[in-house]
């Protein structure tokens, strides 16, 4: 159900679905009262994507994450950035160049298309004063991984000039294809270091999904410290479920955290669990506790 929520998601904002209207979602969520300002530490530059929480209208959200201490917000398409900006929150991820989850950068097929989008789209990140621009393997459909990263390549290679002179950084995220995308390409952390190096570009680098790489392959804090120089961007979920991420879930994540800040990243970590929680006062609550559980 998390696949398709996010898929869905996905495709309703590179679509360019405008913001839900106010009208009488937050009946009982007003102020944000179960949420109260705390200073964060500042060794995690805190995020969290706008899919897991669509039932919160954005202006609402925007409020509550900016209380929280949360500085960004992720998977915010062009239509959108113009609130955040209104609540000074970067756009820590964008997205509405790629294609959908499934048919991306590791088939011929679909180049023409995700070079015409991402060149359109670089530009518009660099001028709204973003950085990290999101990008997927697609799906296997029987391509071997060596085909798989010589596509990958190929047609990254076509944008990465455009990528290099606005300042960009072209994020291909890390999937697993045991749970919830099945046939995803690039499943596993050593297969995206290897088409980083392939591209052999800067502005090249991987998003390391915590939720998805302990799925698929585990050894998440050894696999963050030898691979930190090819990763860009973090997201978080508990497992299994990708719901909360305090004690009813198998990682921890204080010490996760640690880890990255121990290789001396700045970039974001944005939470991107499902509240498993019924009002919107009570999912913000939920990702308010999630930014303390990882603010170390």
């Amino acid at each position: 159900m998390a696949s398709q929520t996010r898929r869905s998601a996905i495709k309703n904002m590179v679509a360019g679905t405008a913001a839900l209207s106010t009208a009488g979602m937050l009946s009982s969520f007003s102020s944000n009262d179960q949420i109260k300002s705390t200073t964060l530490k500042g060794n995690i530059n805190h995020s969290v994507c706008r899919w897991c929480y669509e039932s919160v209208p954005l202006e609402e959200f925007c409020a509550a994450v900016k209380k929280i201490g949360i500085r960004a917000i992720d998977l915010v398409g062009p239509n959108d950035w113009a609130t955040l900006k209104k609540y000074d929150l970067d756009s820590s991820m964008c997205n509405g160049a790629e294609i959908n989850l499934v048919d991306g950068w590791n088939d011929k097929k679909f180049h023409a298309q995700l070079i015409k989008n991402y060149t359109e789209m670089i530009p518009k990140v660099a001028a709204a004063g973003y950085k990290n621009l999101i990008c997927f393997s697609g799906n296997r459909r029987g391509i071997d991984d060596e085909t798989g990263w010589n596509n990958c390549a190929e047609g990254l290679k076509q944008i990465m000039g455009l990528a290099e002179k606005h300042k960009v950084m072209i994020v291909m995220e890390l999937l697993n294809s045991k749970v919830n995308h099945k046939d995803y390409q690039c499943d596993k952390t050593a297969w995206g270091v290897e088409l980083v190096k392939r591209v052999g570009s800067d502005n090249f680098k991987l998003l390391y999904d915590i939720y998805h790489m302990q799925i698929d392959e585990g050894d998440v804090i050894r696999t963050i410290k030898d691979n930190h120089q090819y990763i860009a961007h973090y997201h978080t979920g508990g497992v299994p479920g990708r719901n909360e991420i305090d004690d009813t879930q198998e990682l921890y994540y204080p010490a996760i955290m640690k880890a990255i800040v121990g290789t001396g990243f700045k970039g974001y970590v944005a939470q991107e669990f499902i509240p498993n929680r019924k009002t919107n006062e009570e999912r913000l609550a939920s990702l308010d506790k999630a930014v303390k559980i990882c603010d170390v």
